[in-house]
């Protein structure tokens, strides 16, 4: 026969461990937000007349590069750094979404320019990561206005 007291006891003694257990458990902490940095752009095809375009990125109204230069120029086959724009970011939460708007500029005024595409980022894309995990979106713009190109984008997003 059992006694009901020492089963009690161990039940009472094993849900006392339980939350304690648990306590000690690393939590898995999911991302609420994500830093969006350009990673890469490489030039697959410039038809210029004169064999380069003169680029900007567009990031939440900012235009990048910002200060060092008016553009970044590339010809066909070269391969861009997040530097050469001076490090185009945005912050955006689960519930916002970013876009990276290529953009071909005309001097001697370098302002907006005509828009050869963009990239986006969905702040969706955050929930699943880990805080410092990253995940790479590649996109590839192309098109035939005002002259033919062909880029290939990448974005890392990173959890914060």
């Amino acid at each position: 026969m059992h006694s009901r007291k020492p089963i009690a006891a161990l039940a009472l003694a094993a849900g006392l461990m339980a939350p304690a257990a648990l306590a000690t458990t690393p939590a898995h902490a999911m991302a609420a937000s994500c830093r969006v940095t350009l990673y890469d752009i490489d030039a697959g095809n410039v038809a210029e007349g004169d064999g380069q375009d003169e680029l900007r990125f567009l990031v939440q109204g900012n235009l990048f590069p910002r200060f060092n230069s008016t553009h970044y120029s590339m010809r066909s086959g070269d391969d861009g750094d997040p530097a050469d724009f001076e490090y185009p970011t945005a912050i955006i939460t689960t519930g916002q979404n970013v876009t990276f708007d290529l953009r071909e500029a005309d001097g001697p005024i370098w302002g907006q320019g005509t828009s050869l595409g963009t990239v986006t980022a969905f702040g969706s894309s955050c929930v699943p990561l880990d805080e410092d995990e990253d995940v790479i979106i590649s996109d590839t713009l192309t098109g035939d206005e005002p002259t033919e190109f062909t880029y290939s984008v990448r974005l890392k997003m990173v959890g914060l």
